[in-house]
């Protein structure tokens, strides 16, 4: 009898020990913020510039001005976002040419950048 009591604690103790030992780890909860997106310190030279060189300048660059429309350059793109092209076409605006044309729509990242820059001022920075 007693030898059946110590059999079930020492199996009740390890089922104990499995169980509590087992826990699923949330990425989610883990690291809240790893896919955050940084629209802190936004500048031209930064992040816009590169972000159009390597989304836009392929069909709006100066030897290839699809639309007639050249986004290389500061003053080029300051002028797209002086008449608002620049971000309804980005942000797939109703009455604008969603850009980038046949391709995938910028990341929500990369179009809260572009909003962020020119609710600045679209400074040359």
């Amino acid at each position: 009898m007693k030898n059946k009591q110590v059999k079930i604690i020492i199996i009740l103790g390890l089922l104990t020990g499995l169980v509590s030992g087992c826990y699923y780890d949330n990425v989610e909860f883990l690291y809240p913020n790893q896919n955050s997106c940084d629209t802190t310190n936004v500048t031209y030279n930064g992040k816009i510039a590169p972000l159009l060189q390597t989304n836009c300048n392929g069909c709006h660059s100066q030897s290839s001005a699809s639309g007639n429309v050249v986004l290389e350059g500061y003053s080029n793109v300051k002028a797209q976002v002086t008449n608002g092209k620049l971000y309804g076409s980005i942000s797939y605006a109703q009455g604008v040419s969603p850009m980038p044309k046949n391709g995938t729509k910028l990341s929500d990242c990369d179009i809260s950048n572009v909003k962020r820059w020119i609710d600045a001022g679209a400074p040359e920075n």
